[in-house]
């Protein structure tokens, strides 16, 4: 149930991040404290004059703020979110999308579940139309968040990609992925099936089923 909980909640923040920032300074009054507010400001000035998104930035407080997190750690948090952020940006540099934020923000994501920044300019360089980079980025990203290891998660997206699939196919690869977990597949093993099942003959080991001790542990 937690891991449903998860790709639910990521999958229905997709449509919010790749169409603008909805959070913003002023919807930081009463909801966190004034020095939350004021560092928050602070460190999104910052990123903002490097021409990065600063909307992960405000949601990110917002969140601990709901939360009831204690102030220093939603400092800390949104300073992570910056480096994140950053990262990506610099991943993307050589890339057509290196002006987009939706693809900044979402490499952001991927990489704050566990991708490296030379992933996201991996997954970047595969991608094709009508793909978006973001949306392809958050996919992989969520499969990452819900256990798959970020290399394979990479290479089930890529091959998602190239086996032409449609973008919704693609954005909800998650779903799949925790349809066999349900079944009692961990999720690498999970991952791994989809891409046999997707593309017949794609390469890459296939373990054996899981045993009955194996689907204990991955049972929600």
């Amino acid at each position: 149930m937690r891991e449903s909980a998860i790709a639910l909640l990521l999958l229905s923040g997709v449509s919010t991040a790749l169409h603008g920032q909805a959070a913003t300074p002023a919807r930081l009054e009463g909801r966190v404290t004034p020095a939350v507010a004021e560092a928050v400001r602070a460190i999104a000035d910052s990123v903002a004059r490097t021409g990065l998104p600063v909307g992960p930035l405000y949601r990110k407080a917002l969140e601990g703020g709901a939360k009831g997190v204690p102030a220093d750690r939603i400092i800390a948090a949104v300073g992570t979110v910056a480096s994140q952020l950053a990262q990506a940006a610099k991943a993307l540099r050589s890339e057509p999308v290196a002006h987009d934020t939706d693809a900044i923000e979402a490499g952001g994501y991927a990489i704050n579940a566990g991708l490296s920044a030379g992933q996201v300019a991996d997954l970047a360089r595969g991608n094709r139309p009508p793909q978006a980079v973001a949306a392809s980025l958050r996919s992989a990203g969520t499969l990452a968040a819900l256990g798959v290891p970020p290399a394979q998660a990479v290479a089930l997206v890529h091959q998602w990609i190239a086996a032409g699939r449609s973008p919704d196919q693609v954005l909800l690869l998650p779903q799949q992925l925790q349809a066999a977990m349900a079944r009692g597949a961990s999720p690498a093993q999970a991952a791994n099936g989809i891409a046999h099942g997707g593309q017949p003959g794609a390469s890459g080991d296939h373990p054996e089923p899981p045993s009955h001790a194996q689907d204990r542990s991955h049972r929600p």
